[in-house]
């Protein structure tokens, strides 16, 4: 495998990036408007919203990324580029939703997680299927 070829997942991985960095400006932003000064992390709601956004989507990072780059590798880079958009997708609708009210997060929480779970599962099943083949005489 080429780097060319790992071009569109290291795409994702840099969109990734700026999502997070605008959610941190978010949660900024919002201590200012909400006056909810560090080191609190209570206070109004809506300032709690917006920094459940952002721990929620460092929490899912965690999961996201080593399926993203393990798929990637061991699958196929383009597959795991398109899944990683619809990540980012689910990730800004999330956002976009519990910014609102907390009910309206599930659509993107579920194209998210769907995302990341299909990248982890693919990504398991290949590296072990790679395995057995290596084993097989």
């Amino acid at each position: 495998m080429t780097t060319t070829e790992l071009l569109w997942p290291a795409l994702i991985t840099a969109l990734a990036a700026v999502l997070y960095l605008v959610l941190v400006i978010n949660v900024g932003r919002a201590r200012a408007k909400y006056g909810v000064m560090p080191p609190a992390t209570t206070g109004d709601e809506n300032f709690e919203r917006v920094l459940r956004v952002q721990y929620n989507t460092l929490e899912q990072l965690a999961f996201f990324l080593p399926g993203l780059w393990l798929f990637a590798l061991y699958r196929d880079p383009t597959i795991a580029a398109i899944l990683g958009a619809f990540w980012l997708l689910g990730r800004i609708l999330y956002a976009w939703g519990y910014y609102q009210a907390a009910e309206k997060r599930m659509v993107g929480f579920a194209l998210g997680s769907l995302s990341s779970m299909i990248l982890v599962a693919g990504a398991l099943l290949s590296i072990l299927w790679q395995l057995w083949l290596l084993s097989s005489p």
